[in-house]
């Protein structure tokens, strides 16, 4: 039986795997979804794009444009091809063509707009914002700027760090337009502070989201970062999610009720990393609708042999699983 596709408005906010996991199982089921991304990543090759070129990251747009496309396997490998020797060592495809498009147009929508025409990509890809703008974080009185300093950052469990942009950014109007007429707004999962969180900390986002009517739903992280989010449980992830939403709370949350291979949880043990913590009776007992599933992708994971930043095995979300669960609750 073909799927029923849905013509809410569904918007994602977040970035990089976790948003590519969901987009990819969404675009089954809803026709009119559009991904916004974060702009504040400065490490890897759209670090140094930035620096060299003077240009937007271009990184978690093009795997949320990847993951959204229809266009034939070669095209969406295309992209995602990564150079591993020379001086092109470490940039994708995809992130060059990016970068080369704003060059040429002094615009940054529009080199997105043409390569979502080349990967006949389902739904839209929108920056939160075109300004040139960087990540701060303060904790414990110490003030750290760039998304990529802010990993090497310990923040204590409890502490409540501050975070800011600098200069503040404003959002896009393609962006506030799809907040506020959106029906749904999922937060993907990703990296809290330097992904999500940031996503939130663009002028006007919040402000639109505490006034939206859209439902706010949280699919929770799989496995907690050692420097950021040590023992965090789900919850943690939520709460800290509303601190910066202002004033407006998350009313669904799906989270993973299966456990990794014990070979994979070895292989994260090694960088401290371990899964989120799931209380499912203080789930259960919170004021959100939570929905528990099995969510983790067991088949093995597509990578390519020269990509370098491959260094294990992944933990990932099951987006065919995802997609199916919020088609039944939108």
């Amino acid at each position: 039986m073909a799927k029923s596709i849905s013509t809410k408005n569904i918007v994602v906010i977040g970035g990089g795997t976790g948003s590519f996991s969901v987009l990819s199982g969404l675009k089954k089921y809803f026709k009119n979804i559009t991904a916004t991304v974060n702009m504040v990543d400065d490490g890897g090759s759209s670090g140094v794009l930035r620096d060299e070129l003077g240009v937007l990251p271009p990184g978690d747009v093009r795997q949320c444009l990847v993951a959204l496309s229809d266009a034939p396997e070669d095209v969406r490998k295309l992209f995602n091809f990564r150079f591993a020797e020379g001086s092109l060592a470490g940039h994708s495809f995809g992130n060059l063509l990016l970068s080369a498009t704003e060059r040429m147009n002094d615009d940054f929508i529009s080199a997105v707009d043409m390569a979502a025409n080349i990967l006949q990509i389902s739904g839209k890809v929108i920056p939160l914002t075109i300004d040139d703008c960087r990540l701060c974080l303060e904790v414990e009185g110490q003030v750290t700027c760039g998304e990529s300093a802010v990993d090497d950052v310990i923040i204590p469990k409890g502490a409540n760090p501050s975070l800011w942009i600098e200069p503040p950014a404003r959002i896009t109007r393609q962006a506030k337009n799809a907040l506020i007429e959106a029906n749904a707004i999922i937060i993907a999962p990703g990296n809290l502070y330097q992904s999500l969180i940031p996503s939130l900390l663009v002028d006007s986002v919040a402000d639109v989201i505490a006034q939206s009517k859209a439902q706010i739903i949280y699919v929770a992280n799989l496995v907690n970062k050692p420097n950021h989010t040590k023992d965090f449980s789900v919850l943690d992830y939520a709460s800290e999610l509303e601190r910066f939403m202002g004033g407006r709370t998350i009313d669904t949350i799906l989270y993973n009720t299966t456990e990794p291979t014990r070979d994979l949880m070895k292989q994260y043990a090694l960088d401290e990393e371990y899964p989120v913590i799931v209380d499912e009776p203080e789930l259960i007992d919170s004021k959100h609708s939570v929905v528990g599933g099995d969510f983790l992708q067991t088949s093995d994971i597509a990578t390519q042999a020269n990509d370098t930043r491959v260094k294990r095995s992944y933990i990932r979300h099951d987006g065919d699983a995802i997609a199916t669960t919020l088609a039944e609750i939108i």
